[in-house]
């Protein structure tokens, strides 16, 4: 299996760090290794900024860091686009929009048990990039279809150069969007989501999940053909066991669930400890052994995380690296409990 199991650790790549050899150094804590965002050193580190790099049609505004979109651009841009579609190179992250990137491909990290990389997808960033008219460029039937083969070229492109460091590398899609699909003010409901979303799959390389905060139809997501999905269970845990028919089949079909316990907001990682977040886990694990999922089984098919990225902190990165220490020392408590290597 290329993703491993086991309650091994890994996080979401968003960091309050300003520092970028303390930020990389935290991501190299954990097992599995990431190279992190850091939207403090840089508005290029945003990750619908780091998405955008290349795509027709974009208004980017360092100064008052505002990312948006122009038809009237996209139309003249277009086509010098389409000139590098079989360029992978050209859908990879440049060092101008990533100052920690190339020092990660650098690194040699054959050893890790896998590594991984992130790009936010494409319902996510078409929700938030919006035109000249205020309206998100989801809505549009016309610049939809290319952004979704767009984003799926940036997937393959990283995960290929990912792969070259450590066989089994894989990607986390960043799609806090898919919340509100649900919602009736989101104005692109869930069946043209679904549609479009296993289309982009269908286009992207294996090892391949999601990652999102939020608390979406989780029949859907776990429906999506996904190797892995990366979820907020501190926030969402009860929520999200209640489907554990959807959960059975996801692991089933050799899914890897990534389990966010940890709180990186300062208020209520001050009031957690290990045992408090161990119990958290626990209580859902019974709950689904309960329901028939074998808790072994489970746990083979399981990492650790924290559960959010957070970026305003009063103590800048502080709570942050605190939050990836408590979780690999919950790594160590629950594996040494279970007996996994």
């Amino acid at each position: 299996m290329p993703i491993p199991g086991n309650l091994l650790t890994t996080a979401m790549a968003v960091m309050p760090h300003r520092d970028v050899d303390r930020a990389l150094a935290t991501a190299l804590s954990l097992d599995i290794p990431f190279w992190p965002q850091l939207p403090h050193v840089s508005y290029y580190e945003d990750m619908y900024v780091q998405a955008s790099e290349h795509f027709p049609g974009i208004l980017l505004d360092l100064e008052k860091r505002t990312l948006r979109f122009s038809h009237e651009k996209f139309a003249l841009e277009l086509e010098e686009t389409l000139s590098h579609f079989e360029e992978p190179g050209y859908f990879d992250i440049s060092s101008k929009y990533s100052v920690v990137y190339p020092r990660f491909l650098e690194l040699d990290l054959s050893d890790r048990p896998a590594i991984r990389g992130q790009i936010e997808g494409p319902i996510s960033f078409g929700f938030n990039v919006q035109d000249e008219e205020g309206l998100p460029i989801l809505f549009d039937d016309t610049v939809r279809p290319f952004m979704i083969e767009f984003m799926a070229k940036r997937v393959n492109a990283q995960l290929r150069r990912l792969k070259e460091m450590n066989a089994n590398a894989f990607m986390f899609v960043d799609e806090p969007g898919l919340q509100f699909l649900f919602s009736a003010m989101a104005g692109y409901g869930d069946q043209a989501a679904r549609v479009d979303m296993e289309y982009f799959f269908s286009l992207i390389e294996r090892p391949r999940g999601v990652h999102l905060c939020g608390n979406p139809d989780w029949d859907f997501l776990l429906g999506l053909d996904l190797d892995i999905l990366s979820l907020d269970v501190y926030t969402n845990g009860e929520v999200f066991s209640a489907y554990h028919k959807s959960i059975r089949k996801f692991l089933d079909r050799g899914g890897v669930l990534s389990w966010g316990i940890v709180p990186t907001n300062f208020e209520p990682f001050e009031r957690e400890h290990p045992e408090s977040l161990e119990t958290r886990l626990l209580d859902l694990w019974d709950f689904l052994d309960n329901k028939g999922l074998d808790r072994q089984f489970l746990l083979s098919r399981s990492l650790l995380s924290p559960a959010t990225c957070c970026l305003v902190n009063p103590d800048g990165e502080k709570t942050v690296e605190k939050a990836f220490q408590l979780i690999r020392n919950l790594s160590v408590r629950f594996r040494e409990r279970f007996g996994l290597k």
